[in-house]
């Protein structure tokens, strides 16, 4: 028995000592290979498809270029500069911009559709294709020079909805009970816990920011297909487009192809034999390109402009490449401030809101960098709540006209799961204090109405900090911020209006902006903070990671409302300024 304990240790060792070994070659050749230059033949065309998530910049994963491992995300940092790279390049001659499961957010589409518009400035071709058109996807397409839908494809065009999850009757039959502390009329993240349905308040505001972002939806769509508004409306509110026949009856599409059909287009438009395949190059491939007209070009400025990035919710301690560490972007945020070669700050800020200490620990290091030298905030998808009190001490903020923002209010939630643990489980619960409030927050009993106005207090005077912040940066009166507050959420297009934002407009308009208020015309861009290095790929981080996908790929769809469930167990106990809910418009 010995020696076979022996043998089993010594085997576990052994695969253990191979598993590192295994990791740590991986990791030098990726390390060694660095990204390998990627040639252009004359005559290509960009294939632009997005079979994976679109986010703020493209995971930093040499496992993926070394083809190891399958790319998990594609950075709308790359996206966008592929598309200008693209532009200028006089090896590419247009875009193909394929069939695509295309999820991202409204602003995020706004982004890269301006990009498509931008590239047509140049005389060349952008020619769309797909089996099946989901509203997200034909609003880029639209822009293109030609539409084409597959003769027995599917395409969804029937306007905007957002759905909520309520879980007060769940939380009823399990007898626990949602204890509520917020400020804000409009502060509807709570809802969910103590309502059956949207209250008369919330209703208001969404029907507001959805009626907002879908005229701006059938406006882009209008200027580019030469169909009058009113027309969108009329087509999508009877659900005219049931079948590829109507889309063309419409004008929506240009034409009803097979894929092989649409790929004989692109032979003509480039000259390809009949018989020889197309030139084309992918975004990820095209990223690691050198376009022929930049061979020459190198700038020798040594201005720089740091580009941060805050994506994701807003936590304390350092977070990762999907959620906003308070410590780690504040570091990034000194780091700039501090390095005499950086002229001007871009602070991209893609998030719902989160921690209020750790949104204020941020917003803090935003107005001394403000003092330092130029910043300026570039609004993603959102922008809200948390996502807006560290934006709102910015010298000025550029926003999309579909970014959600705003949604300045402060709430908390205490679980009282005394009838769960007594009447369900039978377990109950006995102790002594040596103070009156010693046991502050125990879930095990409800709050009394002393510690419920202590609570409220502390929110209360969250919200003030919150609304004088606002009231500093955008040089308003705290009464008038409040007005405008009560957690309501805008979109862009609304927010400039009321003193939000300042002007419309993505991240290269702010970057340009900086520039300017810098007084540099030549420089380069620094992208901060430093993107999380491949070890934390694995141990914990990779197991969660296996543990998301397999959740994903269980659940499907109904993905969502774990993560809603999730989420909410997140936001109790800890003062938030978040956006509510999980805003998803199908």
């Amino acid at each position: 028995m010995k020696q076979f304990f022996k043998f089993v240790f010594a085997s576990m060792l052994a695969i253990i000592i191979l598993s590192v070994l295994f990791v740590l070659i991986i990791v030098a050749i990726a390390a060694s290979s660095g990204d390998k230059t990627v040639y252009v033949e004359p005559g290509s065309i960009l294939q632009v498809s997005f079979n994976i998530p679109v986010t703020e910049r493209t995971p930093d994963d040499p496992l993926a270029r070394l083809g190891i491992t399958d790319p998990k995300a594609i950075g709308l940092d790359d996206v966008l500069a592929d598309i200008a790279k693209a532009k200028a390049d006089k090896h590419i001659k247009g875009i193909f911009l394929d069939e695509s499961a295309f999820t991202p957010a409204q602003a995020t589409s706004e982004e890269i559709r301006n990009a498509l518009i931008d590239f047509k400035t140049s005389g060349k071709f952008v020619i769309a294709y797909s089996e099946i058109y989901e509203q997200s996807f034909y609003y880029l397409a639209s822009v293109a020079d030609k539409v084409y839908i597959n003769p027995k494809g599917i395409f969804l065009f029937h306007g905007f909805s957002q759905q909520i999850t309520f879980l007060k009757g769940a939380l009823d039959k399990l007898g626990i009970e949602a204890q509520i502390i917020k400020v804000g009329t409009y502060k509807s993240a709570v809802e969910p816990f103590f309502l059956t349905k949207m209250s008369a308040a919330n209703k208001l505001q969404v029907n507001s920011y959805l009626g907002s972002m879908y005229d701006h939806f059938l406006t882009g769509i209008s200027e580019s297909r030469h169909i009058s508004k009113d027309s969108l409306f009329e087509i999508a509110d009877n659900l005219k487009i049931r079948f590829p026949e109507d889309a063309l009856k419409y004008h929506l599409v240009d034409g009803m192809k097979y894929k092989d059909e649409v790929l004989d287009e692109l032979k003509q438009r480039t000259g390809v034999e009949y018989k020889r395949d197309i030139k084309t190059v992918s975004l990820l491939d095209y990223t690691k390109a050198v376009p022929e007209t930049d061979k020459k070009e190198k700038n020798e400025s040594k201005n720089q402009i740091a580009v941060i990035y805050a994506s994701g919710d807003i936590i304390g301690g350092d977070g990762d490449d999907n959620s906003i560490g308070s410590e780690r972007v504040s570091k990034a945020l000194r780091d700039a401030r501090l390095n005499d070669n950086i002229k001007a700050v871009v602070f991209r800020v893609n998030s719902p809101g989160g921690s209020s200490l750790a949104s204020d620990v941020i917003w803090r290091e935003v107005m001394l960098t403000k003092k330092a030298k130029p910043i300026i905030v570039s609004m993603g998808d959102y922008a809200a709540s948390g996502g807006y009190y560290i934006s709102c001490a910015a010298d000025s903020i550029f926003a999309e006209p579909n970014t959600l923002t705003g949604s300045i209010g402060i709430f908390a939630v205490l679980p009282n799961m005394q009838k769960f643990f007594n009447d369900k489980l039978g377990i109950t619960f006995d102790g002594v204090k040596t103070g009156k409030y010693a046991d502050l927050g125990d879930i095990s009993r409800p709050l009394t109405p002393e510690e419920r106005n202590i609570l409220q207090s502390e929110v209360d005077h969250g919200y003030d900090d919150f609304t004088k912040a606002v009231a500093s940066g955008r040089h308003k009166t705290q009464e008038y911020i409040n007005s405008i507050g009560q957690g309501r959420v805008w979109t862009g297009e609304q927010a400039i209006k009321i003193g939000l934002v300042d002007r419309l407009g993505n991240i290269s308009d702010a970057v340009k902006s900086a520039a300017k208020m810098a007084g540099i015309k030549n420089y380069t861009l620094m992208p901060y903070p430093e993107q999380k290095s491949i070890f934390s790929k694995f141990g914990m981080d990779m197991s969660d990671q296996m543990k998301v996908r397999a959740m994903k790929s269980e659940l499907g769809e109904n993905y969502k409302y774990y993560e809603q469930i999730k989420g909410a167990t997140q936001m109790m106990r800890i003062p938030q300024a978040r956006l509510p809910y999980t805003i998803s418009i199908n």
